[in-house]
């Protein structure tokens, strides 16, 4: 096995939306040429999202940096051919006409890897499905059934502010994204 220090990050430029497949594909060839000793890792920073869908919670990963995946390696001989010539990879990052990839700054990769430790440990982010001014209907608790109108949204706490009319008055409550839905 090489020694750590000379392995370095590079980012290589991938086809959107195929991040994943490149991840695999750039493992298997390595693999298969033999150069596991030059290339420690591959990742693609991923963050967990809550989406809410017709009033359900659905878990989806989005990949942070679309069209870039991290790999840990020493570009030695024919190493940075092989990456170059896997499905969907498009090159390094910061590479001239015919010059060497440039290995990330240790900042930058500290800031990168660190947003990917963040992501997996910080509370899973919902993308909000409300605005301000919206009709929505409430779904849960104790004023199931009525209709209002979406007056504040608090993106820290996860809430919502909606206007009620309850008893001909307007009254205003504090429900979560998951105790409304869109009408």
């Amino acid at each position: 096995m090489m020694a750590d220090s000379v392995m370095k990050w590079y980012v290589v430029r991938a086809v959107g939306g195929q991040e994943n497949k490149v991840k695999t594909y750039i493992e298997t060839e390595i693999a298969r040429f033999g150069l596991s000793d030059f290339v420690s890792k591959v990742i693609v920073p991923t963050e967990k999202v809550i989406q809410v869908r017709n009033g359900k919670k659905v878990n989806r990963e989005r990949v942070y940096f679309p069209g870039y995946v991290m790999v840990e390696a020493n570009l030695a001989g024919e190493v940075p051919h092989v990456i170059k010539s896997v499905t969907g990879v498009i090159g390094f990052l910061g590479e001239t006409k015919g010059g060497e990839p440039v290995p990330m700054r240790k900042s930058e990769v500290n800031r990168m890897l660190g947003k990917v430790d963040e992501l997996s440990v910080k509370d899973e982010n919902i993308a909000i499905p409300f605005n301000t001014g919206e009709t929505v209907k409430v779904i849960d608790g104790p004023f199931n059934g009525f209709d209002g109108i979406v007056e504040k949204v608090n993106e820290e706490k996860r809430k919502l502010e909606v206007m009620v009319k309850i008893f001909g008055r307007k009254t205003p409550l504090e429900l979560n994204y998951m105790q409304v839905e869109k009408i």
